[in-house]
């Protein structure tokens, strides 16, 4: 063998940034799996962000902290994360703002949720974008264009409503889980169309 030291395996890292849209609990639940997926989580939470957590929660700063690994401030683009030597399976910003998906569709990364993302679509690493807002004009549709010819994947948390969902909770969830499927994460309570989910078959005169 080499004189070089074997490394102990660490544990899957996975970036979460939680913009200012609406659904803050589309981050918290993705902070949730990663935990049970025993999957690293990086957090970052920008200030509108918090003003949704205050709104549409009654989860307090702390709260939401606890169920992260690490917790990064928002103004902080020299830590770990704004390096692409940092190793991670990638990124999910859930919820995206129109703001910060304008921001990592034009490279500005005056933050750090926008320079972690700018750092894995260079790095070529997957970048999920839970975009939030309704109805769309073209730029928002060019700023989506953008980030997926640079790579990144564009997630809007669309119900899926063939799962029948019984609360707002598993609407939630399903989506969450959905959007960690695309960074290669399994989250096993996941209904699958075809696999745990009974297909429907049409009638002939359908």
């Amino acid at each position: 063998m080499s004189g070089s030291a074997l490394r102990t395996p660490r544990k899957p890292r996975v970036i979460v940034g939680i913009s200012g849209a609406s659904g803050f609990s589309y981050g918290v639940q993705a902070l949730r799996y990663l935990r049970q997926l025993d999957v690293e989580s990086h957090l970052i939470i920008s200030p509108a962000g918090h003003l949704n957590r205050e709104h549409e929660t009654t989860l307090s700063e702390a709260d939401v902290m606890a169920l992260a690994d690490v917790v990064y401030p928002f103004r902080a683009v020299g830590a770990a994360i704004a390096s692409g030597s940092f190793r991670t399976l990638g990124m999910l910003v859930a919820p995206c703002s129109m703001h910060t998906l304008a921001a990592i569709a034009n490279g500005l990364t005056d933050n750090l949720l926008t320079r972690a993302a700018d750092v894995v679509l260079k790095e070529r690493r997957r970048l999920v974008l839970m975009v939030r807002e309704t109805p769309l004009h073209a730029v928002h549709l060019r700023n989506m264009q953008q980030v997926t010819e640079c790579g990144g994947i564009i997630f809007p948390p669309v119900p899926a409503l063939y799962a029948r969902p019984s609360s707002v909770e598993e609407i939630i969830a399903h989506s969450v889980a959905r959007a960690l499927g695309l960074l290669d994460l399994d989250c096993a309570d996941l209904p699958r169309w075809g696999e745990n989910m009974q297909l429907m078959t049409r009638g002939k005169d359908s």
